[in-house]
């Protein structure tokens, strides 16, 4: 591990230690989760001037209108798609940063994942090498379509808010698999969990949350 994935101060792995204690304390549970999120370097996948506020349980911008979610968030999304079990094959809407992605890929056997954004494709595919992460399959496209071809994905991982989920996206997900994403209703934003079974989708509202809006088209 290079200076700048173990880092000193304010990013080094004590930081982010400490960071795994208080989301146990916020109330994730997923202990295979909290291992994850003590293991990936959160600072190299922000600015450098905003590597040191990395693990701070707060959203950092990006550029482009982007953000990357708070520890918490990442990890309660994460938790919510693991479920106590095994991942093997994850589709994620909205790469972002690629720290979700990371976060994923270090718990799952394959990930797939669209953003929208071609010049933050770029900065996640060098991040992720950095991290050490290669199950990772980057693609730069509209969210809103998925990836049909490589469907059924046994979770889905939405990091834009929208209205409902799309239709594309709730028929690549597969018996018994699980979709997480933030829907927006009036001027409220709540994480939804929504599980595909032999009969269609039951849907549940969990915490309140804050996600840019899902976008179509790219950039």
């Amino acid at each position: 591990m290079n200076v700048r994935q173990s880092g000193i101060g304010m990013t080094s792995r004590r930081t982010r230690l400490r960071m795994v204690e208080r989301l146990r304390a916020q109330g994730i549970r997923d202990e295979a989760v909290l291992a994850v999120m003590g293991e990936v370097p959160r600072h190299i996948f922000v600015d450098e001037a905003l590597a040191s506020r990395a693990y701070e349980d707060i959203a950092l911008p990006l550029g482009f209108g982007q953000t990357i979610s708070s520890p918490r968030t990442v990890a309660r999304m994460t938790e919510l798609a693991r479920a106590g079990g095994t991942l093997d094959k994850v589709l994620e809407i909205g790469t972002g940063c690629g720290y979700q992605t990371a976060i994923l890929g270090k718990l799952a056997k394959q990930v797939y994942s669209m953003e929208r954004i071609a010049a933050l494709v770029r900065k996640v595919r060098r991040r992720l090498r950095e991290a050490g992460v290669s199950n990772v399959h980057l693609r730069h496209g509209d969210g809103h379509a998925g990836m049909p071809e490589v469907a059924p994905f046994d979770a889905i991982v939405m990091t834009a808010a929208a209205a409902r989920a799309p239709d594309a996206l709730l028929g690549q997900l597969q018996v018994g698999g699980r979709m997480i994403l933030p829907m927006t209703s009036g001027n409220e934003q709540h994480l939804y969990l929504i599980e595909r079974t032999g009969k269609g989708c039951v849907e549940r509202r969990m915490d309140p949350v804050v996600f840019v809006p899902l976008l179509p088209g790219v950039g």
